[in-house]
């Protein structure tokens, strides 16, 4: 007899003692919240990648390498294609939608140049003449550029999935099988799988209310995807593929809660929770303040001019290096020029950090060497103890830019360790005419020594992820370490204090920009430490500002003290 708490889906019979839904109707299943917002619905899993037939007798090599060239250039120019279809659907009316559709084409067009690559087409070709069939010379070349990629550890590897995801393609291609992709069933739903590729992410139609893997990271492109298109998302939680189709489920992408086998009442109140929610802080706006005036400024988290959106008052954090990680060649001035003027001219305040390459985001041209660990490497300013002139350049180009375009721009090093770093980078960057210098706190020690970095510099403004992943000695991308990359973590929340004293004391501002600044539980704990500014992704900058004019200063300060 079919359980009476549990909705029966349509078409469907009770779940069997042995089917993956038996047992977790009314179950809680947990993982990352990536993307803010709640939904309901049933689940869609994603389809599996074609199988590999067993492998068969080369007769005609030629003909086998023109199929690996064709399949090739098939799923290159369906990449094209879709991203040439993402790059006309901008210009949403709130903003959101275009975001959404600029990450979706650039993401698309990188998997084409990558499916696209003479290096990849060589070596399948190699194989082919090594005695493999198309498709299986396919995948041998698939399998060596992902374990290459795997094997550098940090944004590489993560991308390495990519490559899992144009190999399936390739060997559909190959193989006369549809390519694969998001289901489409014609009513609304949410997309459960394994992984999702970026691919997948970018091609998400309007019937996609939420999306849950059970594999992923906050850095990836599902998660990057999803908040720039408002879509809730969960990611690594753990179980979540092994319920059926038509499953109800909620998804809460604050929390990383997934409720499972929900009632009909229950589906409708989330679904009615989340829509005035989502109506509550569409009417939002006005400068970051408690409930008793104080100011603290909510600032915008971007990688280039297309994240930029109304409602923030500035730029707190310009990721540089989000413009050139695909770039085989060092961008010139005029080109750093150009790309830093577009932000400039259209965010009035800006904080450039200068490139923050290494580890997690390789930036090609700069020809770094392997590192056993680089993530305790040549990375952020320490590029400069290699490649001085690189930083030169940028610094350079950034002064002109603000010169060409009148900006406030202000500009801050990464992976600042040492006063003396944060000595060296300020006489440079003031050198060049930019008055406000500041350093990113990432590393315990630049925390501990927050007053004698604040002697050189005007500001700090602490990342808390990577200050997190130091602190604990916890990879920052890694699942399965979540709870120690908490940024309500006391001993991180100690190291946050210090450094807001430390301002205090000295009258300068200090900031945080890291992913702890977006969570609106945490404003108000953060502003009790005697943080000035959060910045962050557009998405998150209502709810902050909504939770944060609930509290006024002095309950502030006690929720901070309660925290730490």
């Amino acid at each position: 007899m079919a359980d009476p708490g549990r909705p029966v889906v349509p078409g469907e019979g009770p779940p069997d003692e042995g089917s993956p839904r038996a047992g977790l109707a009314g179950a809680e299943l947990a993982g990352l919240g990536v993307s803010q917002g709640r939904a309901a619905g049933p689940v869609i899993r994603m389809a599996p990648p074609p199988v590999l037939p067993s492998p068969r007798q080369v007769a005609d090599p030629a003909a086998e390498a023109a199929a690996v060239v064709k399949a090739l250039e098939s799923v290159t120019a369906d990449l094209r294609q879709r991203a040439a279809n993402a790059a006309r659907d901008t210009g949403g009316g709130d903003g959101t939608a275009s975001a959404g559709a600029d990450d979706a084409a650039e993401i698309l067009d990188a998997l084409a140049m990558i499916a696209d690559d003479p290096m990849l087409r060589e070596d399948a070709e190699a194989a082919v003449r090594d005695g493999l069939d198309a498709p299986h010379a396919l995948d041998a070349a698939f399998t060596h550029h992902r374990e290459t990629l795997a094997a550098l550890g940090g944004y590489l590897a993560e991308r390495a999935a990519d490559l899992d995801d144009l190999k399936h393609r390739a060997i559909a291609a190959c193989l006369g099988l549809p390519m694969p992709g998001i289901p489409a069933p014609g009513h609304p739903y949410i997309l459960v799988a394994e992984d999702l590729s970026p691919a997948d992410t970018a091609g998400l139609g309007t019937d996609v209310v939420a999306l849950v893997t059970e594999k992923g990271g906050p850095t990836s492109h599902t998660a990057i995807l999803a908040r720039g298109r408002g879509l809730p998302a969960v990611v690594a939680c753990a179980g979540i593929t092994a319920l059926a189709d038509g499953t109800v489920i909620s998804v809460d992408g604050k929390t990383g809660q997934v409720g499972v086998g929900l009632t009909d009442e229950a589906v409708a109140e989330v679904r009615r929770s989340d829509r005035e929610e989502r109506e509550r802080l569409a009417n939002s706006s006005g400068p970051g303040r408690t409930a008793d005036g104080h100011p603290v400024k909510l600032l915008l988290n971007i990688g280039s001019a297309a994240d930029l959106r109304p409602g923030a008052e500035g730029v707190g954090l310009f990721r540089t290096e989000f413009l050139f990680l695909d770039r085989k060649r060092e961008p010139s001035f005029e080109e750093q020029v150009a790309a830093y003027a577009e932000v400039f001219a259209r965010a009035g305040t800006v904080v450039v950090r200068t490139l923050d390459a290494g580890t997690d985001k390789p930036l090609p041209f700069l020809g770094l060497l392997p590192e056993p660990n680089p993530a305790l490497g040549i990375r952020g300013l320490r590029v400069d103890r290699v490649l001085p002139a690189v930083l030169d350049t940028q610094l350079d180009a950034i002064a002109e830019a603000a010169r060409a375009t009148g900006a406030d721009a202000w500009v801050m090093a990464p992976m600042v360790t040492t006063p003396a770093e944060a000595a060296g980078f300020a006489r440079r960057a003031r050198a060049r005419g930019l008055t406000r210098v500041g350093a990113m706190v990432e590393v315990p020690a630049a925390a501990l020594l927050a007053d004698r970095l604040l002697a050189e510099v005007d500001f700090l403004s602490i990342g808390t992820n990577d200050l997190s992943q130091y602190t604990f000695a916890a990879d920052r991308q890694h699942p399965g370490l979540a709870d120690l990359l908490d940024p309500w973590q006391p001993a991180l929340l100690k190291l946050i204090a210090a450094c807001a004293d430390a301002g205090r004391a000295a009258g300068k501002p200090v900031g945080v920009c890291g992913e702890a600044a977006g969570d609106p539980r945490l404003a108000p704990v953060l502003v009790g430490l005697g943080v000035t500014s959060l910045s962050m992704a557009a998405v998150c900058v209502p709810s902050v500002r909504e939770e944060l004019s609930q509290h006024t200063l002095e309950e502030c300060r006690e929720l901070a003290a309660l925290a730490r």
